[in-house]
């Protein structure tokens, strides 16, 4: 724990302080999957506290529940009489084929109709078995990726260093910050209660990384927007990562679209995205242009392979990249299994989504210094390489769930009422507490308040 913590500050530029953790146990992995997402959660916290302190001359004090932090990286939302629609499209998941294992996504409907594209029609998982056995896999995942969709051959730790873009992204830093020379001199409008209060947070993020930090950053005080594409859905994650958000849909393929788009980018403190990283570049949004749009912009983006080697502008999700970096590998010979073990959550995701957030929260305290925006980069195998080299965690059992666990409040979503776990993080004055109940993809308009 010590180690990832230190490892994560220093990547940050926050100060080496211990911080206090309460609660035993961890959940059961071949890595230190508890340790990272309290690790990952204490930093953004940090980050706050931090904050807090250049603005008010007072530090906040922190503390994390590693029990709670466990739970919240698989979810935090406990429906009432009604349930969460499931994660994966049926044919998602690992399939051996003729010389190992590979893992297919398809939850989005162009990404499955990229596999099937090369598989056939398969209406079933039986179906994908009995075409992907007669694949070698490298081949097999070649050709999916090469009709635009995603998929990641099982390598070992040892084949992902070797391995080109392994070896790129491993020698990256966790979080790649630079900074530009426009300025936006607005003051702090938050309070100790609020201190994000008057930021204006621009996500274009998807499943999950990104909307993780933007529901962190909108438990802090930020109006946060998020924007989707016309037909985007992610039904199984929107109760869960739409909390504290407004949700509105643009198409800038569109003209007018575009316009409402420019004016959002004009008047927001931090931008979120995820997309690849010659995507925005595409749509004519690169860089420069994002940063004449909007002066002392806070610039925070993600991808799943990193942003150097030739899979830099590679699709990929966090069962992808755990697949390519080893990491279900070694989850197969520390259970002694015949098939690929991943993380028993997708704690890449999440931990790279509060490193995010505490990337932008950083960024946003040394703008209010210096009136400088500037960005950050970070990927998923980047956070895997963290963990991996982590080595493995503890080994005592988390103390199961309980209704003590969740809030007395209910929240009032569009599917039904629903609890939220208790937030792992206190920090001394500042509740993280959200004003908006989770919402359907596009049920606001694209304004700001």
């Amino acid at each position: 724990m010590t180690d990832l913590l230190t490892s994560i500050q220093a990547a940050l530029g926050l100060p080496h302080t211990p911080i206090p953790f309460t609660a035993t146990g961890a959940l059961p992995s071949a890595f230190a999957v508890t340790d990272l997402a309290s690790a990952s959660i204490a930093a953004a916290g940090q980050a706050i506290s931090e904050l807090l302190q250049q603005q008010t001359g007072r530090l906040p004090g922190l503390e994390v529940d590693r029990r709670l932090a466990s739970f919240w990286f698989s979810s935090s939302i406990r429906p009432v009489g009604w349930s969460v629609p499931p994660l994966w499209d049926p044919i998602a998941g690992d399939y051996a084929a003729r010389d190992g294992w590979i893992r297919l996504h398809t939850n989005a409907p162009h990404h499955r109709a990229a596999a099937e594209s090369v598989l056939g029609a398969c209406v079933d998982r039986a179906a994908v078995a009995s075409k992907v056995e007669q694949w070698a896999k490298s081949d097999l995942e070649q050709a999916v990726v090469d009709a635009g969709g995603c998929a990641a051959e099982m390598r070992t730790w040892e084949q992902w260093q070797m391995h080109p873009q392994g070896h790129a992204v491993n020698a990256e830093p966790l979080i790649q910050f630079s900074h530009h020379g426009s300025a936006n001199t607005q003051p702090w409008q938050g309070s100790v209660a609020q201190p994000l209060a008057g930021i204006k947070v621009l996500d274009l993020t998807r499943v999950l990384a990104g909307p993780v930090a933007s529901r962190f950053l909108a438990g802090l005080g930020a109006d946060v927007l998020r924007i989707d594409p016309p037909t985007w859905n992610e039904p199984g994650v929107v109760p869960e990562m739409t909390l504290g958000k407004r949700c509105a849909r643009l198409d800038l393929h569109d003209n007018a679209d575009r316009r409402v788009f420019e004016h959002l980018l004009k008047d927001a403190d931090i931008l979120l995205h995820g997309y690849r990283t010659d995507a925005l570049e595409g749509l004519g949004y690169g860089v420069n242009e994002r940063q004449k749009l909007a002066p002392g912009l806070i610039d925070v983006s993600l991808n799943a392979y990193g942003w150097s080697g030739p899979w830099q502008n590679r699709r990929g999700f966090d069962s992808l990249v755990q697949m390519s970096s080893g990491i279900a590998d070694a989850g197969m010979h520390w259970k002694h299994a015949e098939k690929p073990t991943p993380l028993p959550v997708q704690a890449l995701d999440h931990a790279t989504g509060y490193l995010m957030a505490a990337s932008a929260i950083t960024l946003l305290a040394r703008r209010l210094g210096s009136g400088r925006g500037g960005s950050a980069r970070l990927s998923l195998a980047r956070t895997a390489t963290l963990l991996i080299e982590q080595g493995p965690g503890p080994v005592q059992t988390l103390r199961a769930e309980d209704e003590n666990d969740q809030g007395v409040l209910i929240e009032q979503t569009p599917w039904g009422p629903a609890h939220r776990l208790h937030v792992p993080l206190k920090i001394t004055g500042t509740p993280v507490q959200w004003a908006i109940a989770a919402a359907e993809l596009g049920s606001h308009r694209a304004q700001w308040w």
